[in-house]
Formats: C-alpha cells, sequence, structure tokens
C-alpha cells in the first residue's frame, strides 16, 4: 500500500460461541475477506454448543484463519491500520481465544486495538446494504439476546426492550430439540412454519404489556406441554401447524413490541440484526409492518452476515477507530457485557 493511500484496514476477530472468524475489512463497509470456521457439526450430537469444545476448536482454527483472510483479502500486517476483536458477550473460554490472539497480533506489529461488543457488530453488520442513519432503532434477535436498542446517534446504544428469560433463538432451539430437529433449529422451524398454519394459537407473553420486553419461556413450556399431552394419549400432532404456530406467536410478539417501540422512538430506520434476524417469517412481517410507518426504513442485515462472523466486527470496529476507542494488553474477555461497555475498554 502506498502512503497515500487512504484506506482504513482493519484486522477483525470473532470467536465469541461457536464460529470462529478473521476478517480484512475496508474503511466499514467492504469485506476484503471474511473466513468462518463453524463447528456446527461438532455440536449437533450434543444438542447445543458445549463451552470447552467449542473454545479447543477455536485453539484450533485461529490462525489458519488469519493466514486465509490475509491472503485472501491480498494484504499483509504491514497494510493494516489496526486489529478488532470481540470481547463479549459470549462464552468465556471461547472469547479469551479471540481476544488474546488479537492482542499477540497488536502487539508484534505495533497496531492499536480496538474492542468490540458482539452485539454493536450484529447492528453494524447493516452498514454492507446501506449506510445507517440516526436516530435509529434495532430489532435485535440471536440465540442469546432479544433486544430493542436505540441509537440516537453514531457510537451511542440505548437497550429500551430486553427478554426476561429465554432469547427468541434459544427457544427455538428448544422446540426444535423436542421436535427431533438438529441444532440449530430456527431455519427448519422457519421453512416448516411456511408450510403450516396457527392452529394452536401459543401465548404471546408480555405482547400488551405496558414495556419493550419480551418473555419466551411461558410459550416454549407450552408448546412442550402440548406436544407431551400428544404423545401421553396417542395423536399425532402436525409438525408445520407447530411450527407455524410456535414462529407465529414469536413474530406476533416482536413486531408488536416494535411498532409500539417506534411509535414512542421515532428513528430514520429500523435495522433487524443477529441470527433469528435470517428468519424469513420476521423478515416478512417486518416488511408489511413497516410499509405502514411513515418515515422509517427497514434495513436488515444481509443473510449471509447474520450470524456470526468478523466482518461485522470489522464494520463497527471502523466507527469504534474514529472515536477512539481502544484496549491496551490489559483487555479481558467479559462474558456479560453490556451496552455501557465503552467507558471502561478505552484506555
Amino acid at each position: 500500500m502506498s502512503p497515500t493511500d487512504k484506506r482504513n484496514l482493519i484486522l477483525a476477530f470473532e470467536s465469541s460461541c461457536d464460529e470462529t472468524s478473521v476478517a480484512v475489512v475496508e474503511d466499514g463497509h467492504r469485506i476484503l475477506s471474511n473466513i468462518v470456521a463453524t463447528q456446527i457439526k461438532s455440536h449437533q450430537r450434543f444438542g447445543g454448543v458445549v463451552p470447552e469444545v467449542a473454545s479447543r476448536h477455536h485453539i484450533e482454527e485461529v490462525t489458519l484463519c488469519i493466514k486465509d483472510a490475509l491472503q485472501e483479502a491480498n494484504v499483509t500486517y504491514d497494510d493494516l491500520d489496526a486489529v478488532a476483536v470481540t470481547y463479549g458477550p459470549g462464552l468465556v473460554g471461547a472469547l479469551l481465544i479471540g481476544v488474546t490472539a488479537a492482542k499477540t497480533v497488536a502487539f508484534a506489529h505495533k497496531l492499536p486495538l480496538i474492542p468490540v461488543n458482539h452485539m454493536a457488530g450484529h447492528i453494524y453488520a447493516a452498514r454492507y446494504v446501506e449506510p445507517i442513519e440516526f436516530p435509529a432503532m434495532a430489532l435485535l434477535v440471536s440465540g442469546g439476546h432479544t433486544e430493542l436498542v436505540y441509537m440516537p446517534a453514531e457510537n451511542e446504544f440505548e437497550i429500551i426492550g430486553e427478554t426476561r428469560d429465554d432469547a427468541a433463538g434459544e427457544a427455538y432451539d428448544k422446540i426444535g430439540r423436542v421436535m427431533g430437529v438438529n441444532y440449530p433449529a430456527g431455519k427448519t422451524v422457519d421453512q416448516w412454519a411456511h408450510q403450516g398454519h396457527d392452529t394452536f394459537h401459543f401465548p404471546r407473553a408480555m405482547e400488551t404489556d405496558d414495556n419493550f420486553d419480551f418473555s419466551f419461556s411461558g410459550l416454549k413450556s407450552a408448546f412442550i406441554n402440548t406436544t407431551h399431552h400428544a404423545d401421553q394419549v396417542g395423536d399425532t400432532l402436525n409438525k408445520h401447524d407447530l411450527a407455524a404456530s410456535f414462529q407465529q406467536a414469536v413474530v406476533d410478539v416482536l413486531a408488536e413490541k416494535t411498532l409500539r417501540a417506534l411509535h414512542d422512538y421515532p428513528v430514520h430506520q429500523l435495522i433487524l440484526a443477529g441470527g433469528v434476524a435470517a428468519n424469513l417469517g420476521l423478515r416478512e412481517r417486518l416488511d408489511r409492518d413497516l410499509a405502514n410507518v411513515a418515515g422509517t426504513h427497514l434495513l436488515k442485515a444481509p443473510l449471509k452476515l447474520c450470524g456470526d462472523n468478523a466482518a461485522m466486527i470489522g464494520a463497527f470496529a471502523n466507527v469504534a477507530y474514529r472515536h477512539g476507542v481502544f484496549a491496551d494488553a490489559t483487555l479481558n474477555a467479559d462474558p456479560s457485557l453490556e451496552f455501557d461497555w465503552i467507558a471502561d475498554a478505552v484506555k
């Protein structure tokens, strides 16, 4: 790279759960490489992610991912402006692998180190579709989180609603296990839901409560009780109708709460992000509902970037870089990291 080249190149790491990923991102909105080593097959036989297994896989894959990411992007360490890494939330052992690798690269090549909140990464994955306009709102739906996040300006986050128990993605995996669907269950349940009808009318917990919080534990329990009762009396339930009834209950609550939040917090964009943002039922519902919300545009993270990946970390890292959010060698994994993270991360 010539001295006059103004590109901002960030090497980004993501290892919060069961995906080892390293990416090279240019100026926060162009992906030069995004290497993802998945562990799904290793965890399927357990019905979910086993933290120790995940950590061991990260150790095996992270250096290979670094090499592949640099090679695919056709850059060297000398071309980079910074290193970024997810340091929370997530599985502590998995996070530590990424944090340690990123700190090592930053130290060895004298590069700034950028600490990134995993959830901010999910939101800023939408930058690869179009620029984010503020104020904005994010409906963040994943295996571990279901949150409504208000963003009055760049690099500012306020959680105005969150799940009080199971996250939406977690509920999908739990009912999928009952239906005999391998982990992760979300895609299969979504496909079945499009072939069935809402015949079971499962509960919509907290749908009309005067807040923006969510609860999916009761829905999960109602689903499991229905299927167990059918087994006991020898009934065979239609799996497509079961999936459709479950998904309709989830989507109804997510959409209703989001529309009410948009009424109280007018924004330019609603960003749909997180692993469950790939759910076609949710995407279709928000497409219809947002058509009636004047002045608010639905911005959906790209399907291929809804799951965990380092490109989304690089997207937000560019913002953090411009705001001077850097860390030193004392950066550690924070498995319970919240959105009030910046003050603690800045050194």
